[in-house]
C-alpha cells in the first residue's frame, strides 16, 4: 500500500474538522491519542486457559504472530497514526490484548473491507477485528466471538431540548438525518410508521450527501437529531464538543446486533478467542481498553461465540 493510500484516514479526519472550522490538533490530539507510540495502550498477560483452548493442529498464519485484518475506517475504532502508517483505535488495541492472551505477537494487515471474507477464508489472516457484526448469513462461513455491542447513536446539539430517545415515540416528529440505504435508515423508517400508527406524528428523515454535511446540518439548526454508527460520533461529540448524545440503537432492533471476532468456519480459533475475551473482562483490561476511546457504552457483559445474528434477509 502506498504512502498516499495509507494518508487517507488521516487527512479525512483534518479535512472534516477544516469544514467546520477546526484545526487538525482539535481533530486528534486534544481528544484520542492518535501518536504512533501509544504510551497509554493496554497490555496483557498471558491466558493459560485460552492458550490451552487453541486446537492443537492450527495453523498460524505466520508462526509466533496473531494475525489480525482490519479495515481502517477512521478513530475511535481504527485509523492511521499521524505518521500515516501506525494503525491505531480500539480494534487495534483490543487485538492487542487477545494477542498477548495468546502468549502472540500481534500483527496488523489493513485491508478493504470488501477483501477481508477471501483473505480470511484463503488463511492470509487468522481473525478479522474490525466492527464486523454477527449475521445469520455470515454464521455459514465464519465463527464468532462477541466483543462488542453494534450500536448507532442519537446525537444532538448541545442546546438542544431534546433529552433522551429510547423509543420511536421519542422520535415522533423530529427531523432526523440518516445516510440514504443505510440500516439506521432501515429501523427509522419503521419507528416512523409505529408512530403513525400509534397517531402521533412521522419521523421526517433528511438525507445529505455525506458524513461532513450531515454534522454540519445538525449544527446549522437545519435537522434536529444525527444518527450514525455510535463510534463515529462518539468521536466527533468528543472533538467538536458542541454535540452530545441523547440515546443508543442497537444496530439489530428490535433485537441486539453484536461486534464479534471473526474466524475461519470451523477453525477451532473461536472457542480460545471466547475465553481469552472474557477474561479480559474479568480482569478489567476489556474495559479499560473501551474506556480508553470513550466506547464504555458498547460494553458486553459476557463474550459468546457464535450467537443469534441478524437475520436473513
Amino acid at each position: 500500500m502506498s504512502l498516499f493510500r495509507k494518508t487517507i484516514g488521516v487527512l479525512a479526519a483534518s479535512l472534516l474538522a477544516s469544514a467546520l472550522g477546526l484545526s487538525a490538533a482539535n481533530a486528534a490530539d486534544d481528544i484520542f491519542d492518535l501518536s504512533p507510540d501509544q504510551p497509554g495502550r493496554i497490555r496483557a498477560e498471558k491466558d493459560p486457559a485460552a492458550i490451552a483452548a487453541i486446537p492443537k493442529d492450527f495453523k498460524f498464519a505466520t508462526p509466533g504472530k496473531f494475525t489480525v485484518a482490519v479495515s481502517v475506517g477512521g478513530p475511535p475504532l481504527s485509523s492511521y497514526a499521524t505518521d500515516a502508517k501506525t494503525i491505531v483505535g480500539a480494534d487495534p488495541d483490543y487485538s492487542l490484548a487477545i494477542a498477548d492472551s495468546l502468549g502472540l505477537e500481534l500483527q496488523l494487515v489493513p485491508v478493504a473491507w470488501a477483501d477481508w471474507p477471501l483473505g480470511l477464508v484463503s488463511g492470509k489472516y487468522d481473525a478479522v477485528i474490525s466492527n464486523v457484526g454477527v449475521t445469520e448469513l455470515r454464521k455459514e462461513k465464519f465463527d464468532f466471538s462477541t466483543y462488542r455491542q453494534g450500536l448507532h447513536g442519537f446525537f444532538v446539539k448541545t442546546d438542544s431540548n431534546i433529552k433522551e430517545i429510547r423509543e420511536p415515540k421519542d422520535a415522533a416528529g423530529l427531523r432526523i438525518t440518516v445516510g440514504a440505504s443505510t440500516n439506521q435508515e432501515r429501523i427509522l423508517l419503521k419507528w416512523s410508521d409505529e408512530d403513525v400508527k400509534a397517531g402521533l406524528k412521522p419521523i421526517d428523515l433528511q438525507y445529505y450527501d455525506d458524513d461532513a454535511a450531515r454534522v454540519l446540518a445538525l449544527q446549522a439548526g437545519r435537522v434536529d437529531v444525527i444518527v450514525q454508527p455510535h463510534a463515529q460520533l462518539v468521536y466527533i461529540a468528543a472533538r467538536d464538543k458542541n454535540i452530545k448524545r441523547v440515546g443508543t440503537l442497537s444496530a439489530g432492533w428490535p433485537e441486539r446486533s453484536d461486534v464479534a471476532i471473526t474466524t475461519r468456519k470451523g477453525s477451532g480459533l473461536a472457542t480460545a478467542l471466547t475465553l481469552a475475551t472474557n477474561n479480559l473482562m474479568k480482569n478489567g483490561l476489556y474495559a479499560k481498553v473501551l474506556a480508553r476511546w470513550q466506547l464504555s457504552e458498547e460494553a458486553l457483559p459476557e463474550s459468546q461465540t457464535n450467537p443469534p445474528g441478524l437475520p436473513k434477509s
